[in-house]
């Protein structure tokens, strides 16, 4: 059984799509087929999928149900974490979340899932991507300070639920994790942040994120070995709608 992950479906069967980069961009042209396809292709029913936010477009359960169907029609083991576009999941409200879509879909939110030895623990994050302004050399040359100290408390918030889902496994025995965001770890101002120092703190082996579309954005955050940890951007058109592989073959022993 092999582990995968991917982010930002963006499905819109019975909303309004509004986004000009997904309306008319070349990379999402029947992306939903192509997925699909590739899904069907890549993995197993014995397979994990880790999908990283931003599913749907509906901004009520009302409106995503097709598209949560669709995820749920997908060959494997489902865990959903939250992005942001995703107006029908209330974080307070997840456990009717689970109730409601589970055993089939997994919604994590103050919690960990499990994959072998690995501890899967994740949260939506937050990263401060404006407003500021750069000049062509890349030179900041303004700044939203309002814009700034609104960023730090969904931040702080954010890193709370993050922790939260680590000591949840960490007092069940876990000591491998897999840490899992929508946003990415960082802006492009920065080389570390909060995000990054608690992957350090806990040990982590991968840090996997979503969010950055576009060519000109996947280089937005840190990609590859930094500080020991493997950081690696999952966003859909990223990845060219292949769900990317993160471990394989993992038996189903649990902490070590």
């Amino acid at each position: 059984m092999s582990l995968y992950a991917i982010g930002d479906l963006h499905l819109h069967f019975q909303s309004e799509l509004k986004a000009p980069g997904q309306l008319h961009g070349r990379a999402w042209k029947n992306h939903e087929e192509k997925f699909r396809k590739n899904c069907a292709r890549m993995i197993t029913a014995e397979d994990t999928l880790l999908l990283l936010g931003d599913h749907s477009w509906g901004r009520s359960l009302a409106e995503c149900g097709m598209d949560l169907q669709y995820i749920r029609d997908l060959p494997g083991r489902k865990i959903l974490t939250r992005g942001n576009h995703d107006m029908f999941w209330d974080a307070k409200k997840t456990r009717q979340l689970n109730e409601q879509f589970g055993p089939e879909l997994t919604f994590l939110q103050d919690s960990y899932e499990t994959y072998g030895e690995y501890a899967l623990v994740g949260t939506k994050g937050y990263t401060f991507e404006g407003p500021f302004y750069l000049d062509r050399r890349g030179r900041i040359a303004g700044w939203d300070e309002q814009a700034e100290e609104h960023a730090k408390k969904l931040v702080s918030r954010e890193l709370t639920r993050l922790r939260t889902s680590f000591e949840l496994a960490r007092k069940d025995g876990y000591r491998k994790f897999i840490m899992l965001l929508h946003y990415p770890p960082t802006n492009i101002l920065e080389r570390s942040s909060g995000f990054t120092d608690m992957a350090e703190e806990y040990g982590a082996e991968q840090v996997i994120y979503a969010h950055c579309h576009g060519e000109t954005r996947f280089h937005d955050s840190i990609l590859g070995d930094f500080h020991g940890i493997r950081y690696s951007l999952a966003s859909g058109d990223f990845l060219g709608w292949k769900p990317m592989k993160v471990l394989e073959q993992q038996g189903a022993s649990g902490p070590i």
